[in-house]
């Protein structure tokens, strides 16, 4: 078999210590292997660390276990290639496991190239990344305290919850504060919510009827300091994520002022630009429509093959896209671009772009994204039998942002999201439909990072204009068995009318 990395190393980490097992491969290739055990004590790393470089080790795999691999990994960047690989890929025979073998294991698969690594963001996109995940973790302890609030309010029968919208609005805030001060005379109470909510008076005073001692106050204290304290804790994250997106340097609506490169300067890079395009295009013999080359194609195919043909060009334009090197996109440039998509807030674009990063090269296509972040059917094929396709479990950060961006869509009027959304929750269920919705935001996030541009919408009845006819044909015969004569008349300006206009007449009825 080909050996890919003559010298290599493998790591079992622990908690406590790390096995690590390197193998280097002698001119004549004579293998040796050589195992040591250190400590995870940053010193016995770092000397662990010179260890590898000095034997000329030039790649390390280890499994991801746990949290105990970030330290390593970070003091191993930019010394080795490294690779952090899924356990299922490592898994040893039962019965044949023990740390050493484990670490001789991941060795000899990757002495011959058989891990696939996990993908793993730069160092500043993983800082991003652990804020956006804090502050999602604060605001569900958020929710839970108001939950726990609630339940305080049942125990003693205040009915806050049916007057006003919000348990923590301005008017809710009031009463709650003033009953912790030890005010219990419901009609001073529900005074510091007349004017501020639709209830009348009398509603108020029955709902702040109750039976409120010394421990319910001091609960709903507590739960308020709680409270308080979330808040300032979710302001204090949003403004360190916020301050790592940044501002724009110029609004991006505005014309750019023209490059004071030299004129010959930016004759080269167009040069070099356009050969890499010519290149990229030459190998994958895709043209610019995006169809694969006849003489790729061949003029007698079978559908398969057709098929076959039409996804590669799919995947050789996305590469074409990224052989023409557009400019490194910004942080906030990347989260308006996204902002422009139907359903996505600007918290939501923040949380997307942390997990996904700016450069869309890194994925071969939006099908790769699409199974890396979970939001696709899977594979489970046996004995040509198709079996439950159930999606798999990927990125769940962002497979939640996706599936709360892709509600929020759906309540959307004119979007091709929300017809999209409606059109399969019909028949397959809200949940699938959220999940397909789920999807094609995805594919459309990468294409607008991809080529940045904004996205534009391909509107509400991109279905019906589609199969324009087929349309027309079915709303006509679902008409005619409610019993009506159906004459289509074409408006004036049908251009701008999805439909036309139909003359409805009842059949005459028989006998």
């Amino acid at each position: 078999m080909e050996i890919v990395h003559p010298y290599c190393s493998g790591l079992d980490i622990h908690k406590k210590d790390v096995k690590a097992c390197l193998i280097t491969t002698g001119p004549d290739g004579e293998v040796h292997k050589e195992i040591r055990t250190y400590p995870t004590k940053t010193a016995d790393l770092l000397q662990m660390r010179d260890w590898l470089k000095g034997a000329g080790c030039t790649c390390v795999a280890m499994e991801s276990t746990g949290v105990y691999w970030k330290p390593i990994y970070n003091l191993l960047e930019g010394d080795f290639e490294l690779l952090v690989v899924n356990p299922q890929y490592v898994k040893a025979l039962r019965g044949h496991k023990t740390d050493v073998k484990d670490a001789e294991w991941i060795a000899d698969l990757l002495w011959l190239g058989r891990l696939k690594a996990s993908f793993i963001p730069s160092a500043d996109q993983r800082e991003l990344r652990e804020l956006t995940r804090y502050r999602t973790r604060l605001v569900e302890e958020r929710a839970r305290e108001v939950n726990r609030l609630q339940k305080t309010l049942e125990d003693t029968n205040l009915k806050l919850g049916d007057v006003v919208s919000d348990v923590l609005g301005k008017a809710a805030r009031l009463i709650l504060e003033a009953m912790v001060k030890g005010e219990t005379d419901p009609r001073r109470l529900a005074s510091f919510a007349v004017g501020r909510v639709r209830a009348s008076q009398e509603q108020l005073e029955a709902a702040l009827t109750g039976k409120v001692n010394a421990h319910h106050r001091f609960m709903l204290g507590e739960h308020l300091k709680q409270i308080e304290n979330l808040d300032a804790a979710i302001k204090r994250v949003s403004q360190a994520i916020a301050d790592r997106f940044g501002k724009p340097e110029t609004d991006p609506t505005t014309e750019q002022p023209e490059s004071t490169e030299p004129k010959e300067e930016r004759t080269e890079t167009t040069k070099q630009t356009q050969e890499a395009a010519s290149s990229c295009k030459s190998d994958h013999v895709v043209g610019r429509s995006g169809q694969v080359s006849s003489s790729e194609r061949g003029a007698q195919g079978t559908q398969a093959q057709r098929d076959e043909d039409v996804q590669r060009a799919i995947q050789a334009n996305e590469a074409l896209a990224c052989c023409k090197a557009p400019e490194p996109l910004s942080w906030y440039k990347a989260m308006q671009l996204l902002r422009s998509i139907p359903g996505i807030s600007e918290r939501a674009a923040q949380g997307i772009l942390a997990e996904i990063g700016l450069n869309m090269c890194q994925f071969p296509s939006a099908r790769h994204l699409a199974s890396w972040a979970g939001v696709c059917p899977g594979n489970n094929e046996s004995a040509g039998k198709r079996f439950s396709g159930k999606t798999r479990q990927g990125n769940p950060w962002l497979r939640r942002l996706l599936v709360q961006a892709a509600h929020a869509a759906a309540h959307s009027k004119t979007s091709y999201l929300a017809t999209q959304y409606r059109r399969i929750a019909s028949r397959r269920g809200a949940k699938r439909a959220a999940m397909a919705v789920a999807h094609s935001i995805l594919v459309i996030i990468y294409h607008v990072l991809l080529e940045q541009k904004p996205y534009q919408d391909l509107g509400s009845n991109f279905f019906d204009e589609r199969d324009r006819q087929a349309v027309e044909k079915g709303l006509v015969r679902r008409l005619e068995r409610l019993g009506y004569r159906v004459d289509l008349q074409p408006l004036p300006q049908a251009d701008l009318q999805p439909l036309p206009q139909a003359d409805l007449q009842p059949l005459p009825q028989a006998g």
